[in-house]
């Protein structure tokens, strides 16, 4: 999930986990089950899931691309042509489909986020309703007792 309020620090650190949770978890089910297509059937999972999420904020009240869903199918893809291809070497396609995976990954989802608005632009047209209590400013109190018989 991107929050657009934190563009390039959520993409690099998004793209990172992302990659990382899909290469390691969609790995672990193809070795384990020797079904390929996992990886694939793994992103299609997380996107509707995003998708759901993305809903949720929509209907408590944040703009629709607050949340950009990111795009696992294209890796994951490449990842499943990966374990088919070295189907014999397991060590093979954790290397070349992690690497095919970590490279292409954020590659498609920059793509993705050139497509939305400036997130100044949505950060300023909604701003938050209310501050949490830690942000609340509190008022000076330099000098207010210095005239006091106390």
């Amino acid at each position: 999930i991107f929050y657009t309020d934190w563009q390039w620090t959520s993409f690099v650190v998004f793209s990172i986990s992302q990659s990382t949770m899909l290469a390691v978890g969609a790995v672990y089910y193809m070795l384990f089950t020797g079904v390929p297509g996992t990886a694939t059937y793994y992103a299609t999972i997380m996107t509707i899931y995003t998708w759901v999420a993305k809903g949720a904020w929509f209907a408590l009240g944040y703009p629709y691309d607050f949340i950009v869903v990111p795009v696992w199918i294209p890796s994951a893809m490449l990842l499943d042509l990966t374990y088919w291809a070295t189907r014999r070497n397991k060590h093979a396609v954790i290397i070349i489909g992690g690497t095919l995976v970590g490279l292409s990954f954020p590659l498609f989802n920059m793509v993705n986020l050139l497509l939305i608005r400036d997130p100044l632009e949505v950060a300023f047209k909604y701003p938050r309703p209310t501050l949490p209590a830690y942000m609340t400013p509190i008022e000076p109190q330099v000098g207010k007792f210095y005239n006091s018989p106390v």
